[in-house]
């Protein structure tokens, strides 16, 4: 039984690792395994379930490790003076034992797909927690860091595959595509979010693309990198089995004119508007794409 102290610390755990941004990955994975069940002939709850699961306990675990490894810098940066470690709301102790314990509970979560004879998750959950966590040490040596967060909520949709069809080689690009378009499309949102502490990397010697390229020149390599998931989405549009159809080009041509307004919010020498563009652009984008691909397998025009 939880003790009424954990109980209390549950809406700062939340708020730690903001559950709310869970909502940019998910929705990705959750279409990958669409296609992927629609290919198959059916849907499986509890494997529907496990994803989830899988979802929500591996990006809590690899943002919490984020914070926990970052905290010194958080205490040092204005803007994030106020998060719960350098606030002092949590402890360290307490971080690394919600680290420990979604980390177990994504390793038991990728079982649920041993009933339905597929080990592939199982076997690729500890590297797959290794690579989402090193992702905290990017920004230390790289200035790419901004796409090695991209890569690492790319790896939903290929997961989302695997769990469901195994290992299908000759299936492997659908899932790709859509790992392309979120590779590309949260490194585009996380360099705009990054040019808020463009000042603050470049004191402090951490590596960013706005710390290395200066603010203007980041935005416009964001807009590129929005340009080419779009590119991703449209690839998918022709590889993804069953076809799809207008619903879905619908959506992202929607979906670009969401990007073209998230980079009209945010200017090099107005950057007040970053957190809209982060967070409601974006939710809308990775939510309005499930809706449309859901939409498009149930009525096919």
């Amino acid at each position: 039984m939880p003790t009424p102290k954990l109980l209390q610390l549950i809406p700062q755990f939340a708020d730690l690792i903001k559950i709310q941004h869970t909502v940019f990955a998910l929705p990705f994975a959750l279409i990958s395994a669409l296609i992927a069940w629609k290919t198959q002939g059916s849907i499986s709850w509890l494997d529907l379930l496990a994803i989830i699961l899988c979802m929500v306990c591996a990006r809590s675990a690899a943002m919490a490790f984020n914070r926990y490894i970052d905290r010194g810098y958080d205490a040092e940066n204005p803007r994030t003076a106020s998060r719960h470690l350098p606030k002092g709301s949590l402890s360290e102790s307490q971080v690394l034992f919600f680290i420990f314990f979604t980390s177990l509970a994504f390793i038991l979560s990728t079982g649920l797909f041993l009933k339905s004879g597929n080990f592939w998750p199982l076997a690729f959950s500890i590297p797959t927690l290794l690579f989402l966590f090193s992702y905290s040490y990017a920004k230390r040596f790289t200035s790419l860091c901004h796409f090695w967060l991209g890569l690492a909520l790319a790896l939903s949709p290929p997961a989302a595959w695997v769990a469901i069809r195994g290992l299908a080689w000759n299936e492997a690009p659908i899932p790709l595509m859509l790992s392309g378009a979120v590779l590309f499309w949260v490194a585009g949102f996380d360099i705009l979010y990054a040019a808020q502490d463009t000042e603050f990397d470049q004191k402090a010697g951490l590596q960013s693309i706005p710390a290395r390229l200066g603010v203007g020149n980041a935005l416009r390599l964001a807009f590129i990198s929005h340009l080419i998931m779009l590119g991703f989405l449209i690839a998918f549009y022709y590889l993804a089995s069953p076809p799809l159809g207008k619903i879905y080009l619908t959506g992202v041509g929607v979906t670009g004119l969401l990007v073209m307004y998230q980079h009209s919010l945010v200017k090099p020498n107005d950057l007040n508007r970053v957190n809209q563009a982060f967070f409601h652009v974006n939710a809308v984008i990775s939510l309005g794409m499930l809706a449309v691909v859901i939409l498009q397998l149930q009525l096919g025009w």
